[in-house]
């Protein structure tokens, strides 16, 4: 893969001010680590959604800024729960010479012969997993190719992952990726519709059972008349001397 490129700048906005920059189509971020200080930034929403396609989180990209170049990982990015769009970008910068821990993608690709002619559902025990090594060989994703789960007995694991020997995956070799679960049985759906459903809601862990009395704070339907016992409210009114 080419070497993937962003430019920044500095950024002097901080708190409220920020929201300027995004409807002028520009993301606050900061990057800090390996022999860089912690430096405010802001970038072109446009390009870092590019780059974010291309590198994803766990490719190495080149940030220009002030004439410089500096290796960085995108180490963390703030999506709006709304619009899905990126809020605020960390960069890691790294050393190049050092080993590092990282999370990177898992991609599953081909057919499961389990799944279009048995019926059955991929289930993907995994979907990332952490990597240690050199920045330079750190992976953008790895492929898993589903085609050879056969049969529901079949499974992925860990240590299926077609790897570098320059890249160690930091999970237990017999950890589970993905497999293929049967269908339900005619019998096993026929039990399912037949179980009774419980209809007293009280039961379930939570549900407060309704009492008759008006509990402390809580106001009577509008014409109810008061619970027994219940007390008057004192009139704090001042009193007339």
């Amino acid at each position: 893969m080419a070497a993937i490129s962003i430019t920044a700048t500095k950024r002097e906005v901080t708190g409220k001010p920020v929201a300027k920059l995004r409807k002028n189509g520009r993301i606050p971020a900061v990057v800090y680590g390996h022999n860089v200080k912690s430096t405010n930034l802001e970038l072109s929403a446009a390009e870092f959604n590019k780059v974010l396609r291309q590198a994803g989180e766990s490719t190495i990209i080149d940030l220009n800024m002030d004439g410089n170049s500096t290796p960085v990982l995108i180490h963390d990015v703030h999506i709006h729960y709304l619009t899905e769009q990126p809020q605020h970008v960390d960069f890691y910068a790294v050393n190049m010479s050092e080993k590092l821990k990282a999370t990177v993608q898992i991609h599953f690709i081909g057919e499961s012969q389990a799944i279009k002619n048995l019926g059955g559902t991929l289930t993907k025990n995994l979907s990332e997993v952490e990597v240690e090594c050199l920045p330079a060989d750190l992976p953008s994703h790895f492929e898993v190719d589903i085609s050879t789960l056969m049969t529901f007995e079949d499974e992925i694991r860990i240590s299926n992952i077609q790897v570098s020997d320059k890249v160690q995956i930091l999970a237990a070799p017999e950890e589970m990726v993905a497999s293929v679960t049967a269908p339900r049985s005619e019998e096993e759906m026929k039990s399912l519709d037949e179980a009774p459903v419980a209809a007293d809601v009280t039961a379930v862990e939570g549900v407060v059972k309704p009492t008759d009395a008006v509990t402390d704070g809580a106001a009577a339907p509008e014409g109810a008349a008061p619970a027994k016992d219940a007390k008057a409210p004192a009139d704090k009114s001042p009193k007339k001397e």
